[in-house]
């Protein structure tokens, strides 16, 4: 089982993604994206830095006893370990990146390996009804629980 992302003010939907994956998966291996792939991404917001993001992780995974379950490596690329043979069976992703969990799977097919089952978490909406996300909330539209601000 695996799960990856930048994981920036971590907040609600980040949890519901992280929470899912550990409901299937006995260990999840969580990628973090690396300083040097967000400055590739060219988000629209600064991100914290890897060691920060890598701390709120670990605090949040400590706090629901999951940390002992978890395995977190630097993602420095859209695919991480995906494309390794025997290393997972299944992504658990957000809406919003199931595509690249698609890619992933022809990339794999490509290179004659069978496809990851990629379980899709939807969209935690804010209350506004929109996506809670890490844009709104550097913008302080919302906090990370998803209370609209402004």
């Amino acid at each position: 089982m695996a799960v990856g992302g930048t994981f920036d003010e971590l907040h609600k939907g980040h949890k519901a993604l992280l929470k899912k994956a550990f409901e299937v998966g006995q260990r999840v291996l969580i990628g973090l994206c690396s300083d040097e792939f967000v400055k590739q991404m060219e988000k629209q917001h600064e991100v914290a830095p890897y060691q920060d993001r890598l701390e709120g992780l670990k605090s949040f995974l400590r706090e629901n006893g999951l940390l002992q379950k978890a395995e977190i490596v630097p993602l420095n690329d859209p695919y991480g370990m995906t494309l390794r043979k025997g290393c997972m069976d299944a992504l658990v992703v957000s809406e919003e990146t199931e595509p690249t969990a698609m890619e992933i799977n022809k990339k794999r097919k490509t290179m004659g390996l069978g496809s990851l089952e990629v379980i899709v978490v939807n969209m935690i909406p804010s209350g506004n009804h929109t996506p809670i996300c890490t844009t709104r909330i550097r913008r302080g539209e919302m906090d990370r629980e998803g209370r609209v601000l402004r």
